[in-house]
Formats: structure tokens, sequence, C-alpha cells
């Protein structure tokens, strides 16, 4: 039996490590979006084993706590925001110098309520205070980076994000927030669904006229400091292509082992000019 112990103990030891060594070398891919992120078999784990530097989790607010899934049906006891992602990734800044990858300053954890936004923002402020050292915070007029950080998507409770004079937290615009001018300070971030934007699904080329719908809209956000992602995103290859020569900055994937060589394939080499 003692023997068995040894044995096993060893082999516990012998996986931590290579979960550890596989992080560790990994290539932080500063344009992977981990869509769902919650779905792989280690939520934000899995992520960060392939390099990805921006994860998405939908929270319910259940029974006073923020509970990971999209649905009711989906939550579980042991599937707390707090648990799968906010405890580890404090975990990992702390025996990291600082950080979630020691070569990339930039981590983004996109919460999407589906639940009461405000009533959803009052819990996640308080399950924020052990976690404050480690995130991005706007504080008198300017913004402070972290090593995390917080945007809230899908139910958004924008007025009383607005309204905290110290936050830690922001807000995932939409397109709308473009001619509005919403300063990235608030909204660093605009989404919006690829289907029903576009129609182009990846097949062949994209034609001229929504190719430059596209240019524009990225033109538009980044003289603004804005950040755009789409989400709804057919996975081919010569989608991603497109997105990624014209600059998408975050690149919607479920399936992060292939995003991952995608962007690792862009290395070598040089973006399609414009």
């Amino acid at each position: 039996m003692t023997r068995l112990v040894i044995v096993f103990t060893a082999l516990v030891f012998q996986c931590v490590i290579c979960i550890a060594t596989e992080t560790a070398d990994v290539v932080p891919q500063s344009r992977a979006h981990a869509h769902n992120d919650y779905y792989h078999k280690r939520p934000l784990l899995d992520a960060l084993q392939h390099g990805f530097t921006s994860v998405e989790a939908d929270v319910i607010l259940q029974d006073g706590d923020l509970m990971v899934g999209h649905s009711r049906l989906e939550l579980r006891e042991d599937r707390t925001l707090t648990a799968l992602y906010l405890a580890p990734l404090a975990k990992r800044v702390s025996e990291n110098d600082g950080q979630v990858y020691r070569t990339a300053k930039r981590f983004i954890l996109l919460i999407d309520f589906k639940s009461s936004g405000a009533a959803s923002l009052e819990v996640l402020r308080k399950q924020l205070k052990p976690y404050l050292h480690m995130l991005t915070r706007y504080e008198n007029g300017k913004v402070y980076p972290g090593a995390v950080t917080i945007i809230i998507s899908g139910s958004r409770p924008v007025a009383e994000v607005a309204a905290l004079k110290t936050r830690h937290v922001f807000i995932d615009g939409r397109f709308p927030d473009l001619h509005e001018k919403t300063t990235s300070d608030l909204v660093p971030l605009v989404s919006a669904p690829w289907n029903g934007t576009f129609s182009w699904q990846g097949y062949g080329n994209i034609s001229a006229k929504e190719l430059e719908k596209l240019r524009s809209i990225i033109k538009a956000a980044h003289e603004q400091g804005k950040l755009v992602r789409f989400w709804a995103v057919p996975h081919r290859e010569n989608l991603w292509q497109v997105f990624y020569n014209e600059g998408i900055d975050l690149i919607n994937a479920d399936d992060l082992p292939r995003l991952q060589k995608f962007l690792e394939s862009q290395s070598v080499r040089k973006p399609t000019s414009k």
C-alpha cells in the first residue's frame, strides 16, 4: 500500500510539472480569444496551455453567487467564477512575476452576464475585492493597467459602471458606440456577431463592399483606442486570414489548438498588403 501511495504521488507530481512546463513554454497569442471558454475540459487552463490571452465566461447570478454557465440547467455548485477564473488567475499572477504570461502584458477576462446586469455587478464587485491587486483599474480619469482586465458583456450595466469613480471593470461595447464615440476608458472593446453583420462565410474571397465595411469599422475603433471582436464566426482559416490581415484584435475561437496553430503560422509569413 505504501509503495502504491508513493507511485501515485510521484505521478501526480509529474503531471503538475508537465502542466507547468506546457504553460511556461507556450508563446502567448495576443489576438486569441477563447469563446465560451468554460466548455473546455479544463476551463482557463486549456486556454493558457494554448497561449490564449483572452477568455470568455458566461455567468448567472444564483443564490448570491456568480455561477459559470450559459443557462441555469448547466450550473453546478463547484463551477463558480471565483473557483474557475479569479482564484486560478491570481495564483498564476503571483507565481509569474505579476503577469499571466511573462512575455505578454495584456490578458482579458470577458464576463458575459446572463442575468440582471446591475445585480450581477454588485456581487462581482464584492467578489473582486481579494483580487484588486492584479486588475486593471480606472481612477481619477486614468486607466492603470493590471495583469488582468475584466470586461463585462451580455447584460451590461453600462450606467452603473460609468457612475463608479474608481472601478476595476469595463464594458464590452457595440458598434453604435463608435458613432457616439464612447471613451475607451469605459468601453475598451467593441463586439458584434459576424453573422448578421456580414454575409461572407469564409468561402472564396470577401466582396469589395464587405471588405470596405470591415475596414471602416476597424479604422473607427482603432482611432478611438478600442479593440474589435466578432462572435458567431465560422471556424475557417480563410476567414481568420482576413481577420488577421485587416487587424481584428481578438479572433474568436472554440477550437483552441486550431487557432493557435493558425496564429503561429503567421509569424513565419508576411501579412498580405491591404
